[in-house]
């Protein structure tokens, strides 16, 4: 193996799973806590400007979505050309991905500066919330080319088995953030747009690590170039693994901004801070869970290279168990406890009942949705993003349908929990089915090999 590589098709399973993993869930914790830390800060001057910065933190995940079209595609590329022991390979990968990021970024970053408010206008906020989301995103958006391209990078380094790195390098950031924001938004008196601030800094520093340690310290693939002419051969199979999964989560983002527009209708700003915020604190398992499909992928994208896929089938019991584990902890605070938790980052009575609501529902289905995203690893690592696209797209779909069927006084008249319910319900579908196919895969994959 080259210098910045680490083999996962030899060595313990479990322990090789979780020195990938456990750093992918504190790169994951961290990214969230970008957001959450932000929110708490925002949270003290009110909830109008909490529902601000939630319909914001929707936008960032469609953001997210289209950087993970460039991400997925050399993660899986990366790990299966390393497991194959095509070391040039995966640089031309690392390359072409990185180009492709950088063009992403840009034309995205464009479209939501000159665009932003119209966009931010769906979300039906009153007007004076909805003109403080707008230069609170145009501020954001000068950093979003250089946060796709660390993505990407982060990517590289995952398909090499070596998340550790990312993990250090948005630590740091997060620390930086943390300094930041109450400085600029108290003590230099920026108010609500010093979180913008504190994190277009913050993501700035993390993009200068990102290229010191890529440059300078050569400690991934040995050298590769950020911007090249692209080829198709290699655009192709990035495009081919990443574009489902960039499908999937952007469609699925577009749903939760429908959905966060239903919430505003029948909860006003009260209803949507809870969903939004209330979404950033299911964070606890949804990163946990992207963590071990993060790692899932890596895994068995090497071991599927290398004729070794009953090691990723190993890995995935393991890291099942531990889903199971982590669900019902979870499950059991968010229902009991789910208003406490609220408190923390929105301190006012009617969004602390508000939000409590929000996370006793979502307490009950956190295993399914920790299954799912679990499952999905072994997809991508396999090369097969199709499956997984096709389960999520179609069951997010009906949660618009489902939410008004469920919400509006001519169906259930369940109110704004009604649309809660909705997410929890195809949540359930989404956890059980995808396992189940992933099962089938597997057995014809093992057919194919045994030939």
């Amino acid at each position: 193996m080259a210098k910045g590589v680490l083999d996962l098709t030899n060595g313990k399973i479990l322990s090789n799973l979780l020195r990938v993993a456990f750093p992918l869930m504190g790169t994951s914790f961290v990214q969230m806590s970008y957001t959450l830390l932000s929110m708490t800060w925002v949270g003290r001057l009110g909830s109008r400007h909490e529902a601000a910065i939630g319909a914001i933190g929707m936008l960032l995940w469609l953001s997210y979505t289209f950087a993970v079209l460039a991400m997925i595609g050399v993660e899986v590329s990366v790990g299966q050309a390393i497991g194959a022991k095509r070391m040039g390979r995966a640089r031309n990968f690392a390359s072409n991905a990185s180009t492709l990021a950088i063009g992403i970024g840009v034309l995205w970053t464009l479209l939501l500066a000159v665009f932003a408010p119209q966009i931010l206008s769906f979300f039906k906020l009153e007007a004076d919330i909805t003109a403080e989301a707008v230069n609170y995103l145009r501020i954001l958006a000068i950093c979003l080319p250089f946060q796709f391209l660390s993505v990407n990078w982060g990517g590289v380094y995952n398909g090499a088995g070596r998340s550790i790195v990312p993990f250090k390098i948005n630590t740091l950031g997060l620390v930086l953030n943390m300094v930041l924001d109450p400085i600029l938004m108290f003590y230099f008196g920026f108010g609500f747009y010093g979180a913008a601030i504190g994190t277009v800094v913050a993501q700035l520093f993390v993009f200068g690590l990102f290229v010191f340690n890529i440059r300078y310290k050569n400690d991934v693939l040995g050298y590769f170039s950020f911007i090249v002419a692209p080829k198709w051969v290699y655009l192709k199979r990035l495009l081919f693994l990443g574009a489902p999964v960039s499908a999937m989560n952007s469609l699925y983002a577009f749903i939760n901004m429908s959905l966060a527009r239903a919430a505003s209708t029948y909860g006003g700003h009260i209803g949507l801070m809870s969903q939004t915020t209330g979404g950033q604190i299911e964070g606890i398992t949804w990163n946990t869970s992207q963590g071990f499909s993060t790692a899932l992928s890596a895994f068995m994208a090497q071991n599927y290279a290398a004729g070794k896929p009953e090691r990723g089938r190993k890995a995935y019991i393991y890291a099942l168990r531990i889903m199971v584990s982590l669900g019902i902890f979870v499950s059991i605070t968010f229902i009991f406890f789910g208003k406490q938790i609220f408190g923390i980052i929105v301190p006012e009575e009617e969004a602390m009942i508000g939000g409590g609501r929000y996370l006793a529902i979502m307490g009950l289905v956190q295993i399914f949705m920790m299954f799912e995203l679990t499952t999905q690893g072994m997809f991508n690592g396999v090369g097969r993003t199709i499956e997984p696209a096709v389960i999520s797209i179609t069951f997010n779909i009906l949660r618009i349908p489902m939410a008004y069927l469920f919400a509006s006084p001519q169906g259930l008249n369940l109110g704004i929990e009604g649309v809660w319910w909705a997410i929890a319900v195809s949540t359930v579908c989404k956890g059980t089915i995808l396992p189940i196919w992933f099962m089938f895969v597997y057995r014809r994959i093992k057919i194919k090999l045994n030939k």
